[in-house]
């Protein structure tokens, strides 16, 4: 895909591209291993690679992928938060600094965090490495970004992120408040101050992209579980708002509608 060409473009031309279904090389190199499959993909590519050589896998997909992670056994590999674009198969990325984060957004934690930072960083990308505490902050603020923006949108057909940043500012920043609300509830992270407004400068970095629910259990479906958990304890909704607009647009999967 676009990121894995552009990963293999950015190294100095020893890495091995492993396509989807193909086996894993048998004369693979020592070090990371950038897997750059959608999340549907993401067990299969576990299954392929050699049980020794799992902890040098580096994920960088969109989507809260701990929990799944540790139910591998895969809890600490090096995951990356991935805020540069590459908008068609051979483009260079263009890095996600925004007027409110001139230094950039992309991050990354783990065995293979420094080595992912110099590849980007050789490619004129911007890459921190913050502690695991600083880094949990950062991914769930990246969920919460795709989860707001991407449901706000699907309530108004058609919009692009610009649109929902533009025209729907004020819808999109209380959802963000409530999602960043929900998590510090629930898993007790801390964010910084100003989280819409910086949230939102990244939204009009992206301006072009397209908003649509999708990879729900990797997205939205993390804040509908902290949803359904509530409800099953008797404790109102911690996101509401989220929830009624899931409903609204239809975007609760059917077995777990009907749950």
């Amino acid at each position: 895909g676009r990121v894995g060409r552009a990963m293999a473009e950015m190294g100095d031309g020893s890495d091995i591209m492993v396509k989807r279904g193909e086996p894993f090389p048998e004369n693979a190199p020592k070090g990371p291993i950038f897997v750059c499959t959608r999340n549907d993909s993401l067990a299969d590519v576990v299954q392929a690679t050699p049980p020794e050589r799992r902890e040098d896998l580096v994920f960088m997909q969109n989507g809260m992928l701990q929990p799944w992670l540790d139910a591998q056994g895969l809890g600490d590999a090096t995951q990356v938060l991935v805020y540069f674009a590459v908008a068609k198969l051979g483009d260079k990325p263009t890095d996600g600094k925004t007027d409110m984060n001139p230094e950039g957004l992309t991050a990354a934690h783990g065995k293979w965090a420094e080595e992912t930072a110099a590849r980007f960083n050789a490619a004129g990308l911007s890459c921190k490495t913050p502690d695991k505490a600083g880094f949990d902050a950062m991914m769930y603020e990246k969920l919460i970004w795709i989860s707001a923006f991407m449901l706000v949108g699907a309530k108004y057909p058609g919009s692009s992120v610009g649109d929902v940043e533009s025209q729907h500012t004020a819808e999109v920043s209380y959802l963000i408040s409530e999602l960043a609300s929900a998590v510090t509830q629930a898993m007790g992270v801390e964010f910084g101050p100003q989280m819409p407004e910086r949230l939102c400068a990244y939204g009009r970095s992206v301006a072009h992209f397209p908003t649509a629910v999708k990879e729900f259990e990797w997205r939205n479906g993390f804040f509908y579980g902290l949803s359904q958990q509530a409800s099953d304890n008797f404790y109102p909704d911690p996101c509401p708002t989220h929830t009624g607009l899931l409903k609204e647009v239809g975007a609760i999967p059917k077995a777990l509608a009907a749950a």
